[in-house]
């Protein structure tokens, strides 16, 4: 069957989770976990979640053509990449517009590409780019770049990388495959245009929380609202990961959120006790 993690699986090099000095692939990350789980009595379903409602003293899960029943449930659900909502973007998804630096650098050998994004996924995608690409431009918005230290100091070192502030793509190019994209110079409200053969987004993350049907456990972004022991408003649903409000979005912090999770239903289920606001 398929391995669950999400975007880790994508990842080639996954830092600071403990045990792993010199990091460690999503690819290999994500099956031990899974594996863990499973030993430990798990079981593992691979299906979209298309409600998630309260029935009587249980919880309904509806993930066509199952559904499931439980008096708790603990949404693990994560994000998806933000799209970059510009014109071409969905026409040429898969023929130049990726998300997945790892599945899609090795056919783009010696050939220029563009990220978008600042942060953390978009240095580490240009880096896994840089292996293979002839050129990496980042365009990204604001002066300074959001990445941390490490990632930031490894990309300005890589000759094959640039970097445009101040800016952001506004549209793909191409007929039938990626040719190019716009850009809008944020400070001066110019226009210019890129050559590559591909375009990476990653300007941030959407909480996979579109499931639930009462809108009162979430924020305006859509992330599950939840107090420190991972609880939310509602008897026996929690939340742990980056589909949760103030998550830092970091592996090793979900491995402790979901840890943290499962103690709270399990207190739960033991003596029926929960949160008293």
């Amino acid at each position: 069957g398929e391995t669950l993690g999400g975007h880790l699986i994508t990842i080639e090099k996954i830092d600071g989770y403990p045990g792993f000095e010199d990091g460690v692939p999503g690819f290999d990350l994500c099956p031990i976990v899974q594996e863990q789980a499973e030993t430990a009595g798990a079981e593992t379903a691979m299906a979209s979640v298309t409600s998630l409602e309260r029935d009587g003293d249980s919880w309904h899960i509806v993930t066509p053509p199952e559904s499931y029943h439980a008096k708790c449930v603990i949404i693990a659900t994560g994000t998806k990449l933000r799209k970059l909502n510009v014109p071409g973007e969905t026409k040429l998804h898969g023929k130049g517009v990726s998300q997945c630096a790892s599945c899609d650098a090795p056919l783009l050998r010696n050939q220029a590409v563009v990220v978008a994004g600042g942060g953390d996924s978009a240095l580490q995608e240009a880096l896994t780019l840089a292996d293979h690409c002839s050129k990496v431009t980042i365009v990204h918005h604001g002066a300074k770049l959001k990445a941390q230290a490490a990632y930031r100091t490894l990309a300005e070192a890589a000759d094959k990388i640039e970097f445009i502030a101040d800016a952001e793509v506004t549209e793909v190019l191409g007929d039938e495959a990626v040719t190019g994209v716009k850009i809008k110079h944020l400070g001066s409200g110019d226009a210019s245009e890129i050559e590559c053969a591909a375009i990476f987004g990653f300007i941030g993350l959407e909480p996979n929380a579109g499931f639930l049907a009462d809108n009162s456990l979430v924020d305006d972004t859509g992330a599950v609202l939840t107090d420190a022991l991972l609880r939310t408003r509602q008897t026996g649903l929690l939340a742990a990961g980056t589909v949760r409000a103030g998550s830092i979005g970091r592996a090793a912090a979900a491995a402790g959120e979901g840890a943290a999770a499962a103690l709270a239903a399990d207190r739960f289920l033991s003596d029926g006790a929960w949160r008293s606001d």
